[in-house]
């Protein structure tokens, strides 16, 4: 079992930056992958990054290629999302994700993590 609290968000105008931090409890921490999720009003949960439980792959959206940074430090059970030049389409709750392997697809659809955050706010004002 792991538990996710995510921290970090908030309002930021365009062009800013954020950086978003995902706390996991557990010691197998290091074995899940990870991954960030967002979900707009009115919109479906959709994939913006992923890690390997080393750190070694990481996966982005296109929307956020070159833009965002994931990271991960296992000796601190803390996954990271450095969201920079933010756009107000990147307005929305921001989820963190653990799927039960060390390992995880390039583009991995919601319904396949394994453990949940409730999310954190980021409203991104043009």
């Amino acid at each position: 079992q792991v538990q996710l609290v995510e921290s970090g968000g908030g309002l930021v105008q365009a062009g800013g930056s954020l950086r978003l931090s995902c706390a996991a409890s557990g010691r197998t921490f290091s074995s899940y992958a990870m991954g960030w999720f967002r979900q707009a009003p009115g919109k479906e949960r959709e994939f913006v990054a992923a890690i390997s439980w080393s750190g070694g792959s990481t996966y982005y959206a296109d929307s956020v290629k070159g833009r965002f940074t994931i990271s991960r430090d296992n000796a601190k059970n803390t996954v990271y999302l450095q969201m920079n030049s933010l756009k107000p389409e990147d307005t929305a709750v921001y989820y963190c994700a653990a799927l039960n392997s060390p390992t995880i697809a390039a583009e991995p659809q919601y319904y396949g993590m394994d453990y949940w955050g409730k999310g954190t706010l980021v409203t991104v004002s043009s």
